[in-house]
């Protein structure tokens, strides 16, 4: 159950989030991460890295503001600073959790500087070297907006162990590109569906096995079943009782311009013989081609006959997209800075 304010043109809103999600810890809710940014103190939670193959200049650093406009000044969040860097940014939940039942991943982002090439996703994954976290660092979940030219997604990835990929899914869902709050929320159901919000609006549901390619095809074209040789798949056949018209090919597509005259000026022993110009034929009708007609011994399409797969592996636990998760972070390049996060939630 997610609860949250209607509106949030300020990063203000999600302090009734907070406060409901606790209020529902009496029926069984657990909170694994919460953070909200708003004590001088939150530098201590997170750890800033340097990508491998990078150095110390090539980071961006997180400014702690409550950003160009608010609704409180009191109410912070975190803002990349310097254009054209790399960010990296984690933090420790207080202990790792393996998702038994629902999931949910909501946090808030704000593009100040009206971002034109950059990303705002949040990963999630096992413990691993915070100093170190970069893109190489293998997570078990990103989500969150990504815009770069005229790509503007909102980016939902999943790890699948059994494959050794990391999964983008099928269908595109396109992220907001204004300069105001949003709230992005991803809810991974215990039934193996799927929702993902923007401000509150559903902006894509259904079921992860048919919104990733996470297992094989439960049925496969049978090897043994070719298209017969005889098969007729031509619905259209030329008229075989039609005849091209006899002298049809001896018209010309262009004939001497019958109006034409020699000018009074033309010499021939200075200007050769005249000619006069060509125009096109009225009577030429172009190639000859027969009337199509309904071919009486059209089958139809062949359709390849479909055999159960013997590849095929299901997976009950499909819906469990967070095993020993431990760690949330930012890894991220913008060319421009500015844009702001706020209010972390990951939950059941």
């Amino acid at each position: 159950l997610i609860l949250t304010e209607k509106s949030f043109s300020n990063m203000a809103g999600m302090k009734s989030v907070i406060l409901a999600l606790a209020l529902l810890a009496g029926v069984d809710a657990k909170v694994y991460f919460k953070e909200q940014f708003n004590d001088d103190k939150w530098e201590s939670r997170w750890v800033a890295s340097t990508f491998p193959g990078k150095s110390a200049s090539d980071m961006g650093a997180f400014e702690w503001t409550a950003g160009e406009w608010y609704g409180d000044e009191n109410d912070k969040g975190i803002k990349t600073s310097q254009d054209a860097k790399h960010y990296g940014l984690s933090a420790m939940m207080d202990k790792s959790f393996t998702q038994k039942k629902d999931l949910v991943i909501q946090y808030t982002v704000k593009h100040e500087q009206k971002l034109d090439c950059g990303g705002a996703y949040i990963k999630i994954g096992s413990k691993a070297d915070q100093k170190s976290f970069s893109g190489d660092t293998p997570y078990q979940i990103m989500f969150g907006p990504d815009m770069c030219g005229s790509t503007k997604r909102t980016h939902v990835i999943f790890n699948y162990p059994a494959k050794d990929e990391n999964l983008e899914a099928k269908s595109e869902i396109k992220c907001e590109t204004d300069q105001k709050s949003h709230l992005y929320t991803l809810h991974i159901k215990a039934d193996a569906s799927y929702e993902v919000f923007i401000d509150e609006e559903s902006k894509q549901t259904g079921k992860l096995e048919e919104g990733w390619d996470f297992l094989l095809p439960k049925e496969i074209k049978d090897p043994k079943e070719s298209k017969p040789e005889d098969w007729v798949d031509a619905k259209k056949i030329a008229d075989p009782e039609e005849v091209k018209p006899e002298g049809y090919d001896d018209i010309p597509a262009q004939i001497a311009d019958p109006e034409a005259e020699m000018p009074d000026d033309w010499d021939e022993e200075d200007d050769g013989e005249w000619e006069p110009p060509m125009i096109s034929n009225p009577d030429y009708k172009g190639e000859w081609k027969p009337t199509m007609i309904d071919n009486p011994d059209y089958k139809g399409p062949w359709e390849h006959p479909l055999i159960a797969n013997p590849d095929f592996k299901d997976d009950k636990n499909l819906f469990q997209r967070c095993k020993d998760c431990a760690m949330i972070g930012f890894e991220l390049w913008q060319v421009k800075s500015g844009t702001m996060f706020d209010d972390i939630i990951v939950t059941d």
